[in-house]
């Protein structure tokens, strides 16, 4: 047991960064336990044998996400996840879990497992059943994939309260001038709204058309949303908000050469269960912007 919940976090994480769904990775986890139980001889490297477990789960799952995902309605984001969950050594933020979304599942596993979780090259092999030399291969093609997308500098905590205010006041507001100084010529908007409530079905891009599209919100909605708090999500500035009493959407913000470059906002209630869960056992109140 100790044994166990001593590598619980981690295989959180894992199971998190394959499948980017913080409600699956804690099913496969959930799965490893009840394997863990059974094995009746003592393991002389938990550590390994779990990880070996939950990234054949994750493996398992991956092909049928793929399947699902093919018939999503709209953008596909993965479930928010926020800072107090992620591991400082993990600078895996949500632009770069997209670009691991272009991967195959075996690319994916052997990236994350040599490359951020720091797993030798051996043991990668054996956990995905592979000889060494081609999981080399696999874990330099999605290096080479994931390079781009790597952030070029992080924002401290502060500056990005700043950041996930401002844009929220401003696009809450309709604030045009604020916005056009805050976003980048090409920005772009993804929303994830998976079918069940309003969202933009394709992304929006471009300054212009992102400026008409807030001081239209802002025209049709005399019912505005009340920011729940500042949050980092997935490494990026970003904030929860409410609407009634409930979470309406996450969003963060990925910024480049000091300007919001994307925004992603999750509005899908299913991604939304843990976030809401995380933020009504903290004794934050929401904000009077």
């Amino acid at each position: 047991m100790a044994a166990f919940e001593a590598q619980r976090p981690r295989l959180q994480r894992l199971a998190y960064r394959m499948l980017g769904s913080v409600a699956e990775a804690e099913d496969v986890v959930q799965d490893a336990w009840l394997r863990w139980r059974k094995v009746d001889a003592p393991v002389d490297a938990p550590a390994a044998y779990l990880r070996r477990i939950v990234a054949r789960l994750c493996l398992d799952r991956m092909k049928s996400a793929r399947a699902r995902r093919e018939t999503y309605v709209g953008d596909w984001l993965p479930e928010p996840l926020l800072a107090p969950e992620s591991d400082p050594a993990d600078d895996l933020t949500l632009t770069l879990m997209l670009a691991l979304e272009r991967l195959s599942p075996l690319e994916r596993a052997a990236f994350l497992l040599h490359d951020v979780f720091g797993v030798a090259l051996g043991e990668v092999a054996s956990t995905l059943d592979r000889d060494a030399a081609a999981v080399r291969q696999l874990a330099a093609r999605a290096r080479k994939h994931v390079q781009a997308a790597r952030p070029r500098y992080r924002v401290e905590p502060a500056e990005a309260d700043r950041i996930a205010q401002a844009f929220f006041v401003a696009s809450r507001d309709g604030d045009l001038q604020a916005l056009q100084a805050m976003l980048a010529e090409d920005v772009v908007i993804h929303a994830d709204g998976g079918g069940r409530v309003l969202a933009f079905r394709n992304p929006i891009r471009g300054l212009a058309r992102v400026l008409r599209l807030y001081r239209g919100l802002r025209r049709k909605f005399t019912e505005l949303p009340v920011l729940l708090r500042p949050l980092v999500i997935d490494g990026l500035p970003g904030y929860a908000s409410i609407d009634r009493g409930r979470v309406l959407q996450t969003t963060a913000l990925e910024l480049k050469d000091g300007r919001i470059a994307a925004i992603y906002i999750v509005r899908n209630p299913d991604k939304l269960r843990h976030v809401a869960a995380a933020l009504a056992a903290e004794p934050t109140q929401p904000s009077a912007l």
